[in-house]
């Protein structure tokens, strides 16, 4: 099953912008991810609709950061690109006829829901700028590993 990666190249993006002064395109978006600037623009149209960016044609345009640090969670960021439900693990049948399906069922329906909203107000206690300050104290202590880059980046091969 191929993971959904959209939360942490978003949140890498950010980051990013936040570091950036100018604005970036959505080809120099793409560029650092190894993918097309469609599905940069797609992405990134759900953080605008949030308020988390804002968008600029033309030259000198792109995309800026248009929100506090401080002001967004990873789960504003999973939400606002479309995350998909957090577990893929499920029940074969919802509502099977065998006594003991229903009892698995109910378990891992249980555990599953425990789970969920466990990572979900962990992603919603975490903001942007909580790992803005990880980065900044990553780089204080190995300043070598953060020089592949403009601002600590090295491109996706």
């Amino acid at each position: 099953m191929r993971t959904d990666s959209r939360l942490s190249r978003m949140l890498h993006v950010l980051l990013h912008m936040s570091r950036n002064d100018d604005p970036m395109t959505s080809e120099q978006i793409a560029a650092m991810l190894g993918t097309n600037a469609a599905v940069v623009r797609r992405t990134m149209a759900g953080l605008r609709k949030a308020g988390f960016v804002s968008s600029e044609k033309g030259h000198n345009g792109g995309w800026r950061l248009a929100s506090d640090l401080r002001k967004i969670t990873l789960l504003d960021v999973h939400r606002a690109v479309g995350g998909p439900k957090v577990f893929a693990i499920g029940n074969d049948r919802d509502n099977p006829d065998c006594a003991v399906e229903r009892v698995v069922n109910e378990a891992l329906a249980d555990a599953l829901q425990t789970a969920e909203a466990l990572l979900l107000k962990r992603l919603g206690a975490v903001t942007l700028h909580d790992l803005s300050g990880k980065f900044d104290a990553l780089c204080e202590q190995h300043p070598a590993r953060s020089s592949g880059g403009p601002r600590g980046h090295q491109p996706k091969r």
